[in-house]
């Protein structure tokens, strides 16, 4: 279902080398979290397979979002099959998420340019703005860390490859991949390969009647404790994005349709059609967003996150966009290559940086990390029962230098309902919110919390760890503490 479409095999063999060296340099930019973020959310449902009696409470806030996925079970799989150490294998498919993104770009760019400096500018350019945010969508093109989206990410490329091929079976196999890692973003690649078709058919008319692709109405009142959750994830509603985050959507139209003009010009069939679709894709989400955002009745559909659909419009915008440079500007100069990549790297890789300020650029599988917050979460891991259930800042994902370590993730633990991953839990599966909104009421002002009060977490939930922060005064036995954290046992 791969292919690279040079003639020889010495061609196909240098390629595959560019991409390899290519995805390295890209880890090196952009660095490696593999515990970080929606970590979280994913990873706990892994290790729950690998060793089931892992994670005896709290299941419900991961295994909502595992029970849409096979990623847990390919991951669990690789590490089964393999018998490698679980932080390689995610690391192994972390990199080969980088090296398909970037060969699924190559094959999609030949379908766009002839030249091969346009082709590898494409290219290059996917590789240097990797984890590029998207509008106000809190995506990334790539996350630094192996997680479904990761993977959907290069099926839907692929996909859209074989839709401009017409090899409709092998586009359906690749959204079929897709969407058994992440059913939500395979649904914008099956819509984008939609227009592709439609325009293929019917031209501009036609894809005027996908202004009204049916959107699913059916809403439900949200409940109190649904819109507590969802106030940690504003970016779900349209309109509490910033201005310049609004111009993220609008400004890709004019782009593309600037595009299109000059593949118009240079009889680039595929670039044009793809042009096109993409205008109309942006402006039927961007509608779909405006109308879950506006009225208050539709708000519980806020969790259908219609412009996630920008994730991929962002990865052709790269790709278009960086190929048309390479082909007017770049061309073979090697200086013009360095002045324009150079600076972009160097500002990407100081804003990873600035993002994970107390953590190594690239967490290497089997290092100790720097962080000291994840050094905590594994000394639990190694040194507690894994029935155990801990309490922790329901906000400790936002604490300076936590660097958004997982929790649960890293030790391998059950831990209360936090504010951060957990109701992002709740915004897409409502019928948890009592049950998280119980648990955060119950660690609401957390930093002022007393002996009685973890009593209380004890005698309410079974809590028997505790993490806190060292100026917390406890009067507990703590066997653990370094300089951002203490872990403390609850008898």
């Amino acid at each position: 279902m791969i292919s690279i479409d040079n003639r020889s095999a010495n061609n196909r063999g240098r390629v595959f080398l560019g991409l390899l060296l290519l995805s390295l340099a890209a880890l090196l930019v952009h660095g490696y979290h593999p515990f970080a973020e929606d970590a979280e959310i994913y990873l706990p449902g892994v290790e729950k397979i690998l060793q089931p009696s892992l994670f005896p409470t709290g299941t419900e806030f991961f295994q909502s979002h595992a029970h849409l996925t096979l990623f847990p079970n390919l991951i669990a799989l690789s590490v089964q099959v393999t018998h490698l150490p679980f932080s390689s294998v995610l690391m192994g498919w972390y990199v080969a998420s980088i090296f398909l993104l970037l060969l699924a770009c190559w094959e999609l760019s030949g379908k766009c340019f002839a030249s091969p400096a346009a082709r590898w500018a494409g290219v290059t350019m996917m590789a240097a703005l990797l984890t590029l945010p998207v509008a106000g969508t809190a995506l990334y093109i790539l996350d630094q860390y192996t997680n479904p989206r990761n993977i959907a990410a290069f099926a839907g490329v692929f996909a859209i490859v074989r839709m401009l091929d017409k090899k409709y079976i092998r586009a359906v196999l690749w959204l079929a991949l897709a969407g058994t890692m992440h059913p939500l973003m395979s649904a914008f690649a099956f819509s984008y390969c939609a227009l592709l078709w439609i325009i293929g058919h019917f031209e501009l008319g036609g894809l005027l009647a996908c202004l009204a692709l049916p959107i699913e109405l059916s809403f439900h009142s949200a409940s109190p404790a649904y819109r507590e959750a969802a106030k940690y994830h504003s970016f779900h509603y349209l309109t509490h994005w910033q201005w310049y985050e609004w111009l993220g959507i609008v400004a890709p139209i004019g782009l593309f349709y600037w595009f299109g003009r000059i593949a118009r010009k240079e009889r680039s069939r595929a670039l044009e059609q793809m042009c096109h679709a993409l205008i109309v894709y942006d402006l039927t989400f961007f509608a779909a967003a405006l109308m879950i955002s506006i009225p208050q009745r539709f708000e519980s559909l806020a969790r259908l996150q219609p412009l996630r659909s920008l994730h991929l419009l962002y990865i052709l915008l790269l790709l278009i966009g960086g190929g048309l440079l390479g082909q007017y500007w770049l061309k073979n100069k090697g200086l013009r290559w360095a002045l324009l990549f150079v600076p972009i790297c160097v500002a990407m890789f100081l804003g990873q940086r600035a993002l994970f300020p107390a953590s190594s650029h690239i967490e290497w599988p089997g290092m100790q990390p720097r962080n000291p917050w994840a050094q905590a979460f594994l000394w639990i891991r190694d040194n507690t029962p894994a029935d155990a259930l801990v309490a922790i800042d329901p906000l400790y994902m936002e604490t300076p230098g936590e660097d958004t370590n997982g929790f649960r993730c890293r030790s391998e633990r059950s831990r209360l309902a936090d504010a951060v991953k957990d109701s992002g839990a709740v915004s897409m599966f409502p019928p948890l919110a009592d049950e998280w909104w119980e648990q955060f009421q119950a660690q609401q002002n957390w930093k002022q919390f007393g002996l009685q009060d973890f009593r209380r977490l004890r005698a309410k939930y079974g809590v028997n760890w505790i993490v806190l922060q060292p100026s917390a005064l406890t009067g507990l036995n703590c066997p653990y503490e370094n300089r951002a954290v203490r872990v403390c046992r609850l008898d």
